[in-house]
Formats: C-alpha cells, structure tokens, sequence
C-alpha cells in the first residue's frame, strides 16, 4: 500500500489551526480584513435591496425626481465597494506574504539545523517541493482560499438577512436549499480532500525524479540513458495526471448541479413570489429585488467549493511542512566551546552504523596526539570517511565514545567543534556568487587581504588573478566553470582561511593534476606541521610521511604505524604498496 492510500479522509481541525497558527503575529491586520470583508459583503450585496427601494417608492408612484437620489446612492455603494475592497484585498495579501515569508525563513532555518542522517534518505527534489510549491499552496490559501471562503459565507448571511428583512416567506423558501447545498459540498470535500492529498505526494516524487534527472543530465546522456530517465518520469507524471483527474472528475459534476440547483430556486421564487404580489402579499420591488438576490446567492455557495478546493491543498501541503518541521534536529551537544583546541583525537571502541546493526565501524580504537598527522587507508567502504564525519559529529554513533582534547564530542558545543576543523572533500561544492565569498565561506570576518593570503599559500591565486574579475570573478552553481583542479584548490583555500586546529584532507588532491599538487604540497606539509591533520588517500605515495598510519578494513582497524614499520610487517599495508607499486611500472 503506498503512502498516500494511508491518509484518513478528514477534515482535520487541528491541522487548519495549527496552519493559521503563521498568521498569529498578524493577527490585529487579519482582524481588520475580515471587519472588511463583512463590510464588503453588505456593501455588495445592497444594490437589489436598493432596486426594491426604487420600485416600490418611486416608479410604481411615478416620482421620476425622486429616482436622482436613489442614483447617488448607487454611484456612492460602487464608490464605496472599490475602496473597502481595495483596501481588504491588500490587508489579505499583505498579511499573507508575511506570513510566507515567516514559513520558507522557518522551513530554510530548520533544514540547516537537521542531521545529515535525514538528507541522506530524502531526496532533494522533495525537500524543494516542500520549500516552494508546498509553500506556496498556504500562500494561496491564506490570500484566497480563507478570504474567498470567509467572503462567500459572508456574502450568503447578508443575502438571507436582506430577503428576510423584505420578506420572511421568501426568506424561508431561499433557506430551504441550503440543506441540500451543504450536503454536496460535503459530498464534493469527501471525495477530493484524499484526491488533493496523494496528488501533493505525487507531484513531490515527480520533482524528485526531474531534480535527479537534471543532476545528472551528464551520465544520462553518456550511458544514452534518456528512454529509462522519460520511462521513469512519464510514469511520475501518469501518477499525478491521475490523482487530479479524479479531482477534477468531481467538480465537473459538482457545478452543473449547483448551476441546475440556482434554476430551481429561481422557478420557486417567480412561482411563490409572483403569486404573492398576485395577492397583494407582496410589493412588486420585493420580487424585482429577489430575482437579483437568487443568483448571488448560488454564486457564493458554488464558489464555496473552490475555496475549500484550496483549504485542502492548503492542508495537504501543510502537513507535509509539518511533517518536515517535526524532523528532529540535529544536537546541539554542550557546553565545551574553547577558541582554540589542542587537536588531541581519541576513538574509544567506537561501534558505527548508518541502518540499523550493518556496521560500518566495528570496535575502533585509536588515537591521534596534538600535531600528529593521521593517515587512513584502506579499501573502499572500509570506514574512512566515516570517521571524519563522526569526528564532526555528522552522526551519532551507536557504542563506544569519541574524544576531542580529552572531551567527549556529545560535550562540545557542535558549532564550536566544526569551527575548528577544516575539512577539504574530494567532491568540492562551490556556492554562487564570487570566488573571494567562495575562500571567506568559513570566515565571514576576513578581510580581502587575508583571503588573498589563503589563496596565495596554497598557490590557488596563480589561476585566480588570472581571471577577468580576480577575486571578484563570478562563481557559477557548484562552480561549473573552473576545472577539478581549480575547485580542488579553492577548497584548500577555504579550509586555510578558516584557521583550523584540525586538518582534514579527504582524497583532497585525487583530482588534481601533477603540476596542481607540486603547487599544493608545500603548503599542504606546512599546515600538517602545525596542527593535528587526519589524511584520507588511496595513494599511498602521498602518506608515507604521516606520523601514524591506520589500515582500515571492513570496518576494523588491523594495522596501524609509520610507512616503514607497515611495509616491514608485511601485511595489508604491504599488499596495497606492492599493488599499487605494480601498477605505476605497468603505466
């Protein structure tokens, strides 16, 4: 069963308060529109009233003078209608906005906040469909769906109470459509709400499948992929096609009844109201002003359908939003934030797992003094990484402790740790906007000259200052237009800016051309020199001078000391420099 054939067809009551909960800050604006909407709806909706004023009073007594007032009067409801309506449409959406702006700062403020645990199952495309189309739908709801909805009830009271105070017979035979009115508009809210529910799920998946596919538009077009990637995005869009068909199957039915209910209702009043002024029951502007007053009256009730059409995309959206903001977030840890830290690294039988019990670290014992540069090797999925990310405290580990300076990672303050641990990828992620803001990312309060410094270090500004705009030079989405090398050298750039106590040098230089890392490794051995560094690499060339090496495989450390001392022990180390030894004659 999938997951939107689970959800309850109701209308939720909490879930509507919890969503108007946004306009709370507002509300003082939120009241004066409604005070307006209510004045617009008599407004509005006393023109037939003032049709019956004219006709009883004046034309049927033949006083054509006394018509000139009752044209002013017109002139000033129109006068007047714009003006409130003008003023209760901007209120609306001016709070509207606000509240929007209260909820993507609110959705982008908890996102940050959440584990990388959480972004390693959700798929992007979903997570972006939540932040702007979900967001969107409250938007709809609170500038039109709640206004329109509360308007069209509005708009139905004043009608009643204008009939009722004309004529309460009349009044009566208006009234007695409405039972029949609410119960299809429940009818209608029963068969869409679940409609508009799975269609929301639906269109998340399909922006998921088209943010993966555009992601990599360049292995699709290399493995010639395009039929699987259309297949896959033809039967996610079926899937949404088919939830709001049967949306909209509904609603085609809904209006043609309520169009055929409105005729009705007109036959009844000519029947009940002529007979009436036949007898002398009634006065003639009474009728005139009630064949105005039947279809604004079925107006509202038809249109009631639409705004609760977005009440429920309203709602759907809104608890896939709250469904993202009750994601735990990530912890905060303690109080331990020093400015500086020694770099001492201690892994205390450390037991790891991203699912459940398939372990990825398996009893880990290590340690790392202040200064002491660390090399991990070893084969791929053998935990390397793994325990980078855990010294940063990307996830939480399931036995065993993890030290820093002697202080267990759950004491630290997370801020305070990460701030002191520079980490250069082997993917590295360059954000829009110039190459400087790109260096500074880490340190926001450097000064230009400092982040030239950075650069010049690590030898990243001979390619810089060789750009149009230097440091000034536009950077593109993921940094698109520099080359791996180049990338790979802004990061050591970033990561040096920080100032970090702790070095993390993650297959930093397995993108980077020869020349690259002769420019690189100069700078890189002086910074190693000064702080504690932990060095991921496959070449074993690049780690023969760490102060400790640790052989990691399936999980388990098995070997662990200096180049020399591994390769004389003649075991996994051994193997590994041997193979990679073989290769470099063969090439």
């Amino acid at each position: 069963m999938q997951e939107e054939d689970l959800i309850e067809e109701r209308f939720d009551l909490r879930l509507l308060g919890r969503l108007t909960s946004f306009l709370r800050p507002y509300w003082r604006w939120v009241a004066l529109s409604f005070a307006l909407i209510l004045l617009t709806a008599v407004l509005r909706q006393a023109g037939p009233y003032v049709t019956k004023v004219a006709v009883d009073d004046y034309i049927v007594v033949g006083d054509v003078a006394g018509l000139n007032g009752v044209v002013l009067i017109f002139l000033a409801l129109l006068v007047a209608q714009f003006v409130v309506g003008y003023a209760q449409s901007y209120i609306a959406h001016m709070a509207g906005q606000w509240a929007m702006r209260d909820v993507r700062l609110r959705i982008f403020a908890h996102l940050q906040r959440l584990p990388l645990r959480f972004f390693d199952r959700t798929p992007v495309g979903q997570l972006m469909t939540r932040t702007t189309n979900d967001v969107e739908a409250l938007n709809e709801f609170f500038t039109r769906g709640a206004v329109n909805l509360c308007s069209d009830v509005f708009t139905i009271l004043t009608i009643l109470g204008y009939i009722f105070y004309m004529d309460v017979g009349l009044g009566l035979v208006t009234c007695a459509v409405l039972p029949l009115a609410t119960a299809t508009i429940f009818w209608l809210h029963r068969r869409t709400y679940h409609a508009f529910r799975r269609a929301r799920t639906r269109l998340a998946r399909f922006n998921a499948h088209l943010q993966e596919t555009i992601a990599g538009m360049e292995v699709v077009q290399l493995f010639k992929c395009e039929e699987r990637s259309g297949g896959r995005m033809g039967g996610a869009n079926d899937e949404y096609l088919e939830a709001r068909l049967q949306s909209t199957l509904y609603h085609s039915t809904y209006f043609p009844f309520m169009e055929t209910s409105g005729l009705l209702l007109m036959a009844l009043v000519l029947w009940y109201g002529a007979g009436a002024v036949l007898q002398e029951e009634a006065e003639w502007g009474v009728l005139v002003a009630m064949l105005q007053y039947v279809p604004r009256f079925f107006m509202p009730i038809r249109d009631i359908a639409d705004g609760f059409s977005t009440i429920q995309v309203a709602m759907a959206s809104s608890e896939r939003i709250f469904e993202l903001l009750a994601s735990e977030p990530e912890p905060v840890g303690g109080d331990v934030q020093p400015e500086r830290v020694e770099g001492a690294i201690e892994f205390r039988n450390v037991w790891f797992a991203y699912d459940d019990e398939e372990w990825v670290l398996r009893d880990v014992s290590f340690g790392a003094a202040p200064g002491q540069s660390l090399a991990l090797v070893g084969a791929t999925g053998a935990g390397k990484s793994t325990i980078v990310h855990l010294v940063c405290r990307f996830y939480e580990i399931q036995r065993g402790s993890i030290l820093v300076d002697g202080v267990d990672v759950r004491q630290w303050d997370v801020g305070a740790l990460r701030r002191r641990i520079g980490i250069v990828p082997q993917d590295v992620f360059l954000f829009s906007g110039d190459v400087q803001s790109n260096i500074r990312l880490g340190a926001p309060q450097l000064t230009a000259q400092q982040v030239e410094d950075a650069a010049r270090h690590v030898n990243a500004d001979r390619f810089i200052r060789n750009l149009p705009n230097a440091y000034a030079h536009s950077v593109n989405e993921r940094g698109t237009s520099f080359s791996t090398g180049q990338r790979q050298l802004l990061s050591f750039a970033r990561a040096l800016a920080a100032d970090p106590d702790i070095l993390v040098l993650d297959e930093a230089t397995a993108s980077v051309d020869t020349e690259t890392e002769m420019w690189i490794q100069e700078a890189v051995e002086k910074l190693m020199s000064e702080r504690t560094s932990i060095v991921i690499a496959h070449r074993l060339s690049t780690i023969c001078r760490a102060d400790k090496i640790l052989v990691l495989h399936r999980g388990q450390v098995r070997e662990e000391g200096r180049h020399e001392e591994l390769l004389a022990r003649g075991g996994l180390y051994y193997r590994l420099h041997q193979l990679q030894y073989k290769d470099a004659e063969t090439n």
